[in-house]
């Protein structure tokens, strides 16, 4: 049997959902696109071009439910399945966008360059529960303006994992998709074959800006899949109570999924969200508390109510040091988050609310996604009926060591982790040098980096990559680009 939590009964999550379609209804929705607005109307919103605003129908929300579909599937660079996006199907991905990068060396937060996100590709390409990478942390030694398709550059040359990106540009998508059709030939090879996921995010409350309203369109008509972050702020940009702040959530993720399922009935999505609670005490945005991983496992039972896969940013920790903290936070949030079967879970190597990338941290936190994955698998028999012939083994042997049935079943039935988690005797730890768990990290950073195997892409298509970002880079007057020989 599956282990599964839950939050919300039924009574509630029904309340949820109608209180949420009376905000969308009665209150309606700021949007800052002439486009989005003439569209929603000619569907029977009641639009005001002066105020960008609409209200929304019972009809359109009804009717972008029913055309959303209830999976979708992704796939690598080599276009190979990775990703099945249904039921209680669960894949973990690292955190996105971060503005910094903890520095082994020096132990300090700092700006990453391009170097440093080659070695993450590097790393996360041999993180085995760790399924998808993400356009992790953004480079500073790039002109701002194509930081977004850089970093979507290099994860496809580097890394052959799909990758869960987002572009705060409006000019920034078109190149992005361009490199991405270079890596699957055809615009119906790329709808065939998902290799990305967009993040787009409304600005709380009930508002959706030029730039990501624009992004969900432009991703709707090229049948990019979406994952809509919805970012309400418990007592500050959203009610303080949970319930309050989902029946914002649910409102601001349904005008979303209106935009895309009007735009191409059909386009894929991941219903999904990073808010967090206001800790008024220090004027922060917890991540890892416990009730920002409540509003994200609650959600997630939202969606599945929708029969929509689901997404969430709770498998990561706001300390500043890979540290007590980081595993308490990143560890409470990775097993509620596959026991609630969330689809994409997001976080894995973030620190710093949202902020900070480290990859130390990441293969820290691949550890805890692979103790998580074995959770879920729960407790089922192995031959274990009827119970007395194994017992008369034990009494007659003495141990079950090496018995066909341990044998059989012992990598099933034990997550074995890798030696970033100490299990060693204290003996043995001492004489393998007594290592803290950031200095073992560190070790299985500079190992996978080692081992790191170029990707399988054809050289014709790696060329055809460097080739649009180059041109993309000569539009805001950078001469070269600062990645080495790929």
């Amino acid at each position: 049997m599956r282990p599964i939590v839950k939050f919300l009964d039924n009574e509630l999550l029904e309340r949820i959902v109608s209180e949420a379609r009376d905000v969308l209804c009665k209150l309606g929705v700021e949007i800052h696109n002439r486009g989005i607005l003439s569209m929603l109307g000619d569907y029977g919103a009641k639009v005001d071009m002066h105020r960008n605003h609409a209200l929304f129908t019972d009809e359109i929300i009804d009717r972008t439910l029913k055309s959303a579909p209830g999976s979708f599937k992704l796939y690598d660079v080599l276009g190979n399945e990775t990703h099945d996006f249904i039921g209680y199907n669960v894949y973990f991905t690292p955190g996105s966008a971060a503005l910094n990068i903890l520095d082994y060396k020096t132990r300090k937060i700092r700006k990453p360059t391009t170097m440093d996100y080659i070695k993450y590709t590097e790393v996360v390409s041999g993180l085995e529960n760790i399924a998808s990478q993400s356009t992790a942390f953004i480079p500073a030694d790039v002109n701002e303006n194509i930081s977004d398709s850089y970093r979507l550059y290099l994860s496809l040359l580097c890394c052959k994992k799909p990758v869960v990106t987002g572009a705060f540009s409006v000019e920034a998508f078109n190149i992005m998709k361009d490199l991405q059709l270079a890596v699957r030939g055809t615009r119906e090879k790329l709808a065939a074959k998902p290799l990305t996921i967009y993040s787009c995010c409304p600005t709380s409350p009930l508002k959706w800006s030029d730039v990501t309203s624009q992004n969900l369109v432009d991703c709707a008509l090229h049948s990019i899949p979406v994952e809509y972050v919805s970012m309400p702020l418990a007592g500050f940009m959203a009610p303080v109570t949970l319930v309050g702040t989902l029946v914002q959530h649910t409102a601001e993720t349904l005008s979303g999924l209106a935009i895309s399922q009007l735009t191409n009935p059909g386009t894929p999505i991941l219903y999904g969200g990073s808010p967090a609670i206001f800790d008024v005490r220090y004027e922060t945005t917890p991540m890892g508390a416990v009730e920002t991983q409540m509003i994200d496992c609650a959600y997630n039972e939202i969606g599945k109510h929708f029969g929509l896969p689901t997404q969430a940013y709770i498998s990561l920790s706001d300390s500043k040091r890979l540290d007590t903290q980081a595993g308490l936070e990143s560890s409470m949030g990775a097993t509620l988050a596959v026991l609630a079967g969330v689809n994409n879970i997001s976080g894995p190597g973030m620190l710093d609310f949202e902020n900070c990338q480290s990859l130390e941290k990441l293969v820290v936190d691949n550890e805890i996604c692979g103790m998580t994955l074995r959770l879920i698998k729960g407790i089922e028999p192995r031959e274990d009926f009827p119970a007395l012939p194994r017992f008369e083994e034990l009494l007659k042997e003495k141990h079950l060591l090496i018995s066909e049935h341990t044998l059989r079943y012992l990598r099933e039935e034990q997550y074995f982790p890798g030696p970033v988690i100490d299990r060693a005797n204290r003996a043995r730890w001492r004489e393998e040098g007594a290592l803290t768990l950031f200095k073992r990290a560190h070790r299985e950073v500079k190992r996978l980096v080692k081992e790191y195997e170029p990707s399988r892409l054809p050289g014709e298509v790696k060329r055809e990559l460097k080739k649009l970002m180059e041109g993309e880079a000569r539009r805001y007057g950078m001469d070269s680009l600062p990645s080495r020989d790929l």
